[in-house]
C-alpha cells in the first residue's frame, strides 16, 4: 500500500484535532458571515465562522446558538484586536466628508465620531458563546483573555502577515498561526496598521517560512479558491486552508448580486489594496470609488474607525442601489475563481480535487 503524502497525515491531524471531515475553514468575514454560510460549510465537514467586528454582545450570541442548533457545535468566533484611539484631524477629515459627498449622500460633520462596539463585551460574548476556536486578527489578545479561553477548552487562532508576527502569537499562546498572504480580499491582519501596506508578503512566500518558525499547526489563508491551491498550501506545510472570497458567491453567502457579480468578473489585477473604506488596509475590487481614492489628488483616509464611519452613508446608498462602482466589494487576488453554487459542493470539491492531487 503506497505511503500517504505528508500533507495528507497533517491535516488529518488537524482535522481529528477539530472534529473536522475536511480540512476546509470559512474565514471570519466581518459583515459576511451569515449562519447559513458557516451551517452549510459545516454540513459538508468544514468549519464555519463568524467575523464579530461590528456585532454587539447578543448578535454574537444569536449567531453562535443558530449555528450550534444546525452543526456539530464547531465553529470560530473572531474579533480585532483594538488599535490605540485615533489621533484626530478636523481640517483633514473636512476634506474626506467633501471628497465624500462627491460619491454618495452629504455626510455630516460629526459622522467620524461613531464607536465600534465594546471589546471587552465582545469578548466576553465570545467566551459566553464556548465555540471551540477563538481567532485573532491585527494583534493579540490581552494574556489574561486568553488564559480564561483556555481554562474552558477553547483553542486560539491568531491570524498573522508575517514570520516576527507568527513568532509573537505562537510565545503568546496560540494554538494554531492563519497565515494570511497578501493576496487576502478584506482586511489585512497587520499587528502594526502602519506597517499592513508595506509588509506586504504573498502567501506561497510567507506559509513555508512561518512553517519552518514555528511548531504549532499553520492554516493557510489569502488567494486560495479552487483544488489546485488547496493542494499547493499543505504541500508547502499547511495543516489546513482558510477560505473567504472563494465562498462569496455561494447563494448561503446572501450577497448583493453586485458584489457577487464583480467577485466572479475580477482577475487577479483588477483588485487593489486601500484605505479608502474603513481606515485600515484591505483588499477590494478595483471599483471606481476605489481607484477615485487612490488617485494623488484624493484626500488620505482618515484612520480607523473614522474612516470607517464617514464612508458609511455612501456605502450604505450603494448596496441599496446596487452600485457597484461605490460598494465596498472585499475581494481576493483570485476572485475570479469563486463558485456561484452552493457552499457545501464548493467545499467538498475543494477537498476532493486537492485529495486527488496529492495521491
Amino acid at each position: 500500500m503506497p505511503t500517504p503524502h505528508p500533507a495528507l497525515t497533517r491535516t488529518q491531524a488537524f482535522c481529528a484535532a477539530y472534529n473536522l471531515r475536511i480540512p476546509i475553514l470559512l474565514a471570519p468575514m466581518a459583515g459576511a458571515c451569515p449562519a447559513g454560510l458557516s451551517i452549510a460549510i459545516a454540513g459538508a465537514g468544514g468549519m464555519g465562522a463568524c467575523g464579530g467586528l461590528t456585532m454587539q454582545p447578543a448578535a454574537i450570541a444569536a449567531w453562535a446558538a443558530e449555528v450550534r442548533a444546525a452543526t456539530n457545535g464547531g465553529f470560530q468566533l473572531n474579533l480585532w484586536i483594538p488599535d490605540p484611539p485615533p489621533v484626530r484631524n478636523e481640517a483633514a477629515e473636512a476634506a474626506v466628508r467633501t471628497f465624500l459627498g462627491t460619491w454618495g449622500p452629504a455626510v455630516p460633520p460629526g459622522a467620524g465620531d461613531a464607536t465600534p462596539p465594546d471589546f471587552a463585551a465582545q469578548c466576553e460574548a465570545l467566551l459566553k458563546a464556548g465555540p471551540s476556536v477563538i481567532s485573532s486578527i491585527m494583534g493579540l489578545y490581552p494574556p489574561d483573555f486568553v488564559t480564561r479561553m483556555k481554562a474552558q477548552g477553547i483553542r486560539w487562532f491568531a491570524t498573522v502577515t508575517t514570520v516576527r508576527e507568527a513568532l509573537d502569537a505562537e510565545a503568546a499562546g496560540a494554538d494554531a498561526i492563519v497565515a494570511q498572504g497578501m493576496e487576502a480580499g478584506g482586511h489585512r491582519g497587520a499587528f502594526d496598521a502602519a506597517r499592513a501596506e508595506t509588509a506586504m508578503v504573498g502567501l506561497f512566500a510567507l506559509l513555508p517560512a512561518i512553517v519552518d518558525a514555528v511548531k504549532c499547526p499553520v492554516i493557510a489563508t489569502g488567494g486560495i479558491a479552487d483544488a489546485r491551491g488547496v493542494a499547493a498550501a499543505l504541500i508547502l506545510g499547511a495543516s489546513a486552508v482558510q477560505i473567504g472570497t472563494g465562498f462569496l458567491r455561494t447563494p448561503e453567502a446572501k450577497l448583493p448580486p453586485a458584489w457577487a457579480d464583480a467577485i466572479g468578473l475580477s482577475r487577479p489585477e483588477e483588485t487593489l489594496v486601500t484605505r479608502a473604506f474603513s481606515g485600515r488596509t484591505g483588499r477590494s475590487v478595483a471599483t471606481a470609488y476605489a481607484r477615485a481614492a487612490s488617485a494623488p489628488d484624493a484626500p488620505p483616509p482618515a484612520p480607523y474607525p473614522v474612516q470607517r464611519a464617514l464612508t458609511q452613508a455612501m456605502r450604505d446608498a450603494a448596496t441599496k442601489a446596487g452600485d457597484i462602482d461605490r460598494m465596498q466589494a472585499w475581494a481576493g487576488q483570485s476572485a475570479s475563481m469563486a463558485q456561484a453554487r452552493p457552499a457545501a459542493d464548493v467545499a467538498r470539491d475543494l477537498w476532493d480535487g486537492a485529495r486527488d492531487l496529492l495521491r
